[in-house]
């Protein structure tokens, strides 16, 4: 059965190209010009993946993923003429899977579809949760329980904790996260994992004395626990 890709893209020319080079690569493609349709769309066809330009108008794509992240954990690629490396943490931050800045290679678009669709299977069957004192990171429910309360957190956030605690004590590189967790190669710019770090610290901090999120200096991070 063809996996459904939903594109959100206002320029028919752009659709249009990428309807025809999924279509041949076995996709089922769906096209929507505005956020509200997108929405509409998503909720029509459940799809597999999206693929999201950040500048739609009236409704933008940074809304357009908050709203479907409200609704669904599918996989989201943003697209966008944009290169900044605020856009980029911005829409990582709201749980974007991944971020391709046009003018794009069709090819490379595709490999990162493949991609994310790969983690995202890996990911389907397994049982993934983990417990500490006062923690419990539940991947299945999608859910962060700090000291017996629910605390929200973005999917990227989840997922970071989640890599870290699964190896409590191992030390990870910055680069060795961008690229396990997020997947794709992020051109260097490591900014996007300190800023899900603090995030991080912001919700755990003082919960308890035998496990911390920890700054190696030099190297990277690492989840420190005494449970191990």
């Amino acid at each position: 059965m063809a996996r459904k890709v939903l594109v959100i893209e206002d320029d028919t020319n752009i659709a249009e190209l990428l309807r025809l080079y999924m279509e041949r690569d076995g996709f089922e493609v769906v096209i929507a010009s505005t956020g509200a349709a997108g929405i509409s769309e998503f909720e029509r066809i459940s799809p597999d993946l999206v693929l999201l330009d950040i500048m739609l108008p009236v409704m933008d794509g940074w809304e357009v993923c908050r709203e479907i992240r409200g609704i669904s954990k599918a996989p989201i690629i943003m697209l966008t003429a944009k290169g900044e490396t605020t856009d980029k943490v911005t829409g990582l931050e709201m749980g974007a899977d991944d971020y391709v800045v046009k003018p794009f290679e069709v090819k490379e678009l595709l490999a990162r579809v493949h991609a994310v669709l790969r983690r995202s299977d890996d990911g389907a069957d397994a049982r993934r949760r983990l417990a500490f004192d006062r923690l419990v990171i539940d991947m299945d429910a999608f859910e962060l329980i700090v000291d017996g309360k629910r605390v929200d957190a973005p999917p990227k956030e989840m997922e970071l904790l989640y890599h870290l605690a699964a190896s409590p004590n191992r030390v990870y590189t910055r680069n060795q996260l961008l690229d396990e967790v997020w997947g794709f190669d992020y051109f260097g710019d490591s900014r996007t994992v300190d800023v899900h770090i603090k995030r991080l610290r912001e919700k755990l901090e003082n919960v308890s004395d035998k496990w911390s999120l920890k700054t190696v200096w030099g190297v990277g991070y690492k989840f420190e626990s005494e449970a191990v």
